[in-house]
């Protein structure tokens, strides 16, 4: 069930309650989320886009590196995920790892961990929560990694030569199940079996949550029943929010932290994924100018809470009117329709919900400089 309080004053009750630490967003865009991440680096001790590179400088991934460049000059999503590790502007790639060493360090050492030292914290930190945060990191890459398969069916010339989209796909192939099998070995390493359990599990959830993805795409031309906003969210958690839900609550049980501790843990994970999810959703309704070039999946949040609200008889229309004389869509006429209903105001209240929820869960850490951090995290998303 979706629940029945989202309101716009969900997002003024966020601003009010987490004021003393909201300081940051003055303004909105992605200058302030990459300020909020950033300051959270710091906090945990070395910056996450170090997490990896044990992995990615090793020789391995070295000669795959030199194969991709090969790639240099066609359009194949392989090349952008690979500038992602040097740079991403929303932190996307690194955002997993630092929430849950902020976490670790939040829910600080445990009374039931006596055989764990505390002259092994770096930062408040055990050494086995950042190989946790390290792992999660690497599943997550994997994941985008595969994700940049092209399906050649769509193929065209202006994408690159068939050949070398075909070798792109083996790369992407081979390079996500090498940082995956990286992952595998760390995570037997860490010697917990409930931690191998939980994110063997979000694994396992990824993979259910990419094929559902895959399956809706299939009817990307949005004339088939689509699913509703509460089947979105069971979708979206188990491709977005599954991994880091569990990385938290995994991070506690290293520490050997009560299952309240661990259920508050996944919750904050659960609730800020989701969260970030759908304000990426919502970039494109609420930042596109008039004018502006357009483009969004019709799996996207506003589009299913539109979908829903107008009906699937009078959502054919809207598609229809919006196709060109060559049959394709005409985005900027789409995201007009979709913007004249209550879809878009509704995601956002979706997102402010979600954003307070994460909020509240935080709460039950004592006050910290790192609790303050994962707050700002889950204010940040609720900012366009």
């Amino acid at each position: 069930m979706l629940p029945a309080t989202w309101s716009r004053l969900s997002c003024r009750a966020l601003s009010t309650r987490g004021q003393r630490t909201l300081s940051l967003f003055s303004s909105s865009g992605p200058s302030n989320w990459t300020k909020v991440v950033s300051d959270a680096e710091k906090i945990v001790g070395y910056p996450t886009s170090f997490m990896s590179l044990r992995c990615l400088l090793s020789d391995e991934l070295s000669n795959v590196a030199m194969h991709v460049r090969k790639l240099v000059g066609t359009q194949h999503p392989l090349l952008s995920t690979a500038r992602g590790f040097v740079y991403d502007n929303r932190n996307n790639l690194q955002m997993r790892g630092v929430i849950v060493l902020l976490m670790s360090k939040a829910a600080g050492p445990s009374h039931a961990a006596s055989d764990l030292l505390a002259q092994d914290m770096v930062s408040g930190i055990y050494p086995s929560q950042r190989n946790l945060a390290e792992i999660t990191e690497l599943i997550h890459t994997a994941f985008l990694v595969h994700r940049g398969i092209v399906n050649l069916k769509e193929w065209t010339v202006s994408d690159g030569p068939l050949k070398d989209m075909e070798f792109g796909n083996k790369m992407a192939v081979l390079s996500g199940d090498f940082l995956l099998a990286n992952a595998c070995t760390g995570l037997a390493q860490l010697n917990n079996t409930k931690v191998v359990e939980l994110i063997s599990s979000a694994i396992g959830d990824l993979v259910q949550g990419i094929y559902n993805e895959n399956s809706n795409n299939t009817e990307e031309n949005g004339l088939t029943d689509g699913v509703d906003v509460a089947t979105w969210e069971e979708q979206t958690f188990l491709s977005h929010g599954a991994l880091l839900a569990k990385s938290c609550q995994a991070a506690m049980e290293l520490a050997k932290h009560d299952k309240e501790s661990q259920r508050v843990a996944y919750k904050y994970g659960k609730h800020l994924s989701l969260g970030h999810k759908l304000n990426s959703d919502l970039q494109p309704f609420v930042k596109s100018s008039v004018g502006e070039p357009v483009s969004f999946s019709l799996g996207t949040a506003p589009v299913v809470f539109h979908r829903q609200i107008v009906g699937q008889e009078r959502w054919r229309q809207q598609l229809q009117q919006a196709k060109t004389m060559r049959n394709q869509l005409d985005y900027s006429k789409l995201l007009a329709a979709v913007k004249s209903e209550k879809g878009v105001s509704s995601a956002v209240d979706l997102c402010c919900y979600h954003g307070n929820k994460a909020l509240e869960a935080i709460q039950a850490f004592p006050s910290s400089e790192a609790r303050s951090a994962l707050e700002n995290i889950a204010s940040a998303i609720t900012k366009f």
